[in-house]
């Protein structure tokens, strides 16, 4: 269930206060009702309405560094530090989220999708860890799109795998 209106602006305004207070982040209003956080690292940004705000926590990292989760309506949360909106990759079949890390950023989207490019480019071309390795690209973009992030140029990269590495192995 939905806070009241009124929570929902204090939750608001309590995301704001903590952007405003980074060196990464930066919030704007695209429209009534909505707004964006921007990653000034890669330029991506998180859009959401004021209506779909459940909750927000305070949080702090084992370094002793702030950080807040927020909660949506929709079961979806993310976590924004002082640089980036953190997320949870996708489960996909196959794939062993236990060995990808709990919560992942926009730049790892490109980190994964280099290792896939050297994997293709190595010696001998294992099409297992190929796969393997766009099955995590995979995981990571379907987890940004999730929370709301615009992924559409990372995801047509995918489409510059050569064709027999584009099944993928379960």
């Amino acid at each position: 269930m939905n806070p009241a209106p009124e929570k929902q602006l204090e939750l608001l305004n309590e995301i704001l206060s903590f952007v405003q207070s980074t060196r990464g982040l930066r919030s704007s209003s695209p429209k009534e009702g909505r707004t964006r956080i921007t990653q000034t690292l890669d330029g991506k940004h998180l859009e959401f309405s004021t209506a779909d705000l459940e909750s927000v926590l305070n949080r702090t990292d084992t370094e002793g560094h702030d950080f807040i989760q927020i909660n949506f309506s929709n079961s979806k949360k993310v976590l924004m530090t002082a640089t980036l909106i953190g997320f949870k990759p996708v489960p996909l079949k196959g794939l062993d989220l236990t060995k990808l890390p709990r919560v992942v950023t926009t730049p790892d989207i490109e980190s994964v999708f280099e290792a896939v490019q050297d994997a293709l480019h190595a010696t001998e071309t294992d099409s297992r860890e190929v796969s393997v390795l766009k099955k995590v690209f995979e995981a990571v973009v379907a987890g940004g799109e999730s929370v709301g992030f615009d992924l559409s140029t990372e995801r047509s990269w995918i489409a510059r795998i050569p064709s027999q590495f584009t099944k993928t192995a379960a």
